[in-house]
């Protein structure tokens, strides 16, 4: 499917393009313009119907160099702006651009309440583990120990683990993916577009200025390690990995918990998407805690729920049906009181 203009003209990449991208030689930000603007107009929506709203960092100047209409916003507060256009527009495409330090820092309420609201927005949050627009201090979601400009003896917070944060908030649709791999970005965000409510997809990056983004060399050949990946999530299939898929993920016949083993042992998961329990899901993002680069990538929930902007539109029509009302009664009816003067 493909978007035509107001004329009837088939879109293509280069009419959602705007302006030269202001980023770093080699910042994956890069990468996710170019798959935005190639995506959209695969979409079958209009050009016009496209609002995308950003807060502050280097991820949030990319609603300048798309073709669409959408928003520089304030720091934290491009869900709830987002949310405003989303259940009053239902019409348009709403989509949320932030970075790990704008969506899990300041925006980390407004972040959690979107999707536990379910609101129909497409939520990338671009994770580079770091702070690059404000000379790269450390962010929510930096590892524990990394030297940064603000912490030269190693950071001290624990730090967030995205996706792991959105399953709590019961997100109907979570999924990872990375900026180096493009077919694969595609897939995830064309999925995210297609879901009906709230989507958070993560897209994990390097910062080529202020971070290494080194991954482990294989030394241990009794564990994996960040060569043998990526781990790719698909639905209905067992999670192998490796390049003889010799490595799984196990779950543990008597905790339950999820694991790195050999794909020859018992227990290995068969991934499942649709399990309306987030409690999967959370287990699963929760192996990037053990080793950060063999954090799976693709679709870790997709689950339907009814999303706030329907219910909200459905609330609105009946209320509209009772009539206009009026503002002045309702102030000064019967919900009002006399407080008595003093003796």
């Amino acid at each position: 499917m493909t978007s035509p203009d107001a004329t009837g003209k088939q879109l293509t990449a280069k009419d959602f393009s705007a302006g030269e991208a202001r980023w770093c030689p080699g910042c994956g930000d890069h990468a996710i313009l170019n798959n935005m603007r190639n995506l959209m107009p695969t979409l079958g929506i209009p050009r016009e119907n496209f609002v995308v709203i950003s807060g502050i960092g280097c991820s949030s100047r990319l609603p300048y160099y798309l073709d669409t209409y959408g928003m520089h916003s304030i720091h934290g507060r491009a869900p709830s702006i987002a949310t405003g256009v989303s259940i009053n527009r239902p019409d348009l495409s709403v989509w949320v651009v932030t970075g790990d330090g704008d969506a899990l820092s300041i925006g980390g309420n407004h972040l959690i309440h979107a999707l536990r609201r379910n609101v129909n927005l497409k939520i990338l949050l671009f994770n580079n583990q770091i702070y690059g627009l404000t000379k790269g201090q450390f962010s929510p979601a930096t590892k524990p120990g990394t030297v940064t400009p603000s912490s030269p003896f190693g950071s001290l917070d624990h730090s967030f683990n995205p996706l792991a944060l959105a399953l709590g908030a019961e997100a109907g649709f979570v999924a990872r993916t990375v900026d180096t791999d493009r077919k694969h970005m595609m897939e995830i965000l064309a999925a995210a577009a297609a879901h009906d409510g709230s989507a958070l997809v993560e897209i994990r990056q390097n910062c080529p200025t202020f971070s290494a983004g080194e991954k482990a060399a294989a030394a241990d050949s009794s564990v994996p390690t960040g060569a043998d990946g990526p781990i790719r999530l698909e639905a209905g299939a067992p999670i192998l990995f490796g390049a003889d898929s010799q490595w799984a993920v196990l779950r543990d016949a008597e905790s339950g918990d999820l694991k790195f083993g050999r794909s020859t042992e018992k227990g290995v998961v068969v991934h499942n998407p649709r399990s309306t329990s987030p409690t999967y899901g959370y287990a699963l993002a929760r192996l990037a805690d053990v080793d950060p680069d063999l954090a799976p990538i693709g679709v870790y929930r997709a689950v339907e729920r009814p999303s706030f902007d329907k219910q909200w539109q459905n609330t609105l029509a009946t209320a509209r049906a009772g009539g206009r009302g009026d503002l002045q009664e309702l102030l000064s009816g019967n919900d009002s009181w006399t407080v008595p003067a003093r003796a």
